[in-house]
């Protein structure tokens, strides 16, 4: 496996990452995780685009997009898959053991690994920890998931791929790695970017072609909700066929079901949408 690592591409045995990195040591760091296909990544912009705004937020000198996006391409070329998992993580670079950033620039590593095909439906559960929709990370795609890793852990153990979040207002806002979306009297809606969820990629393209409205919903809507499916680079769109207990028969619905045709067939047609 060849992998990018500051500037060129390297064997990802020998390649080597400072254990003072401070994406190591306390999560100082943001990634993006891009879909490819044959090569091809999709919506590369838009992910870098977002990678930018988390460094922003993080605090981080501002990623040489041109670099990154270079080392996308070199590393997809690089790794010949069908179906790909491109991982681009930017972090404080080598830094004292503490809080503190250190002053020798940042880490920016590109890799990538084979990826299966999700099923068309899968099972949720919620879980009683909530996302801090006003925390310094709210909306942020950084590298401190180990709130994301006990959730997921959770959501295995009750034989689910997913563990949903509420806010701190009880109100609905995302997966560990997910967003989320909810049908209603045949109306599609997702909570809003204030609930704390992240900027989505792909919900933002399956609001825009599917016509979702963002809306401020209880955590509790999942109890009634008439179809659920999630979003996210590796999902696309995915039916919940189980909320906890409850089993939504007959997922994927027909509103998810088009959603999912009209995102296979506009995300065909264009790859950097």
């Amino acid at each position: 496996m060849r992998i990018w690592l500051d500037g060129a591409l390297r064997d990802a045995d020998s390649a080597r990452v400072s254990v003072f990195d401070h994406g190591l040591t306390v999560g100082d760091g943001v990634f993006e995780t891009v879909r490819t296909d044959d090569g091809t990544p999709f919506a590369l912009t838009r992910h870098l685009d977002r990678l930018a705004v988390s460094a922003r937020g993080l605090g981080l000198p501002e990623p040489d997009l041109d670099e990154v996006r270079r080392a996308c391409v070199a590393v997809a070329e690089a790794n010949p898959a069908r179906l790909g998992r491109l991982r681009v993580t930017y972090t404080g670079g080598p830094s004292p053991l503490g809080s503190d950033r250190g002053t020798d620039g940042p880490t920016l590593v590109v890799a990538l690994s084979e990826a299966a095909r999700r099923p068309d439906t899968t099972a949720v559960i919620t879980v009683p920890w909530p996302r801090n929709e006003r925390g310094a990370l709210a909306g942020l795609k950084t590298t401190s998931y180990g709130e994301n890793v006990v959730a997921l852990a959770r959501a295995r153990r009750e034989g689910a791929t997913e563990a949903l979040f509420g806010n701190t207002l009880g109100r609905l806002c995302e997966g560990t790695g997910s967003n989320v979306f909810v049908v209603l009297d045949g109306e599609l809606h997702t909570p809003p970017l204030a609930s704390g969820c992240l900027a989505g990629v792909t919900r933002a393209l399956v609001a825009r072609w599917c016509g979702a409205r963002e809306t401020d919903l209880p955590l509790d809507v999942l109890d009634t909700a008439d179809e659920v499916f999630l979003t996210s680079t590796l999902r696309d769109v995915q039916a919940v066929h189980r909320v906890d207990g409850r089993e939504l028969p007959g997922a994927p619905g027909p509103v998810t079901a088009k959603a999912m045709r009209v995102f296979d067939e506009r995300s065909a047609a264009d790859s950097d949408v």
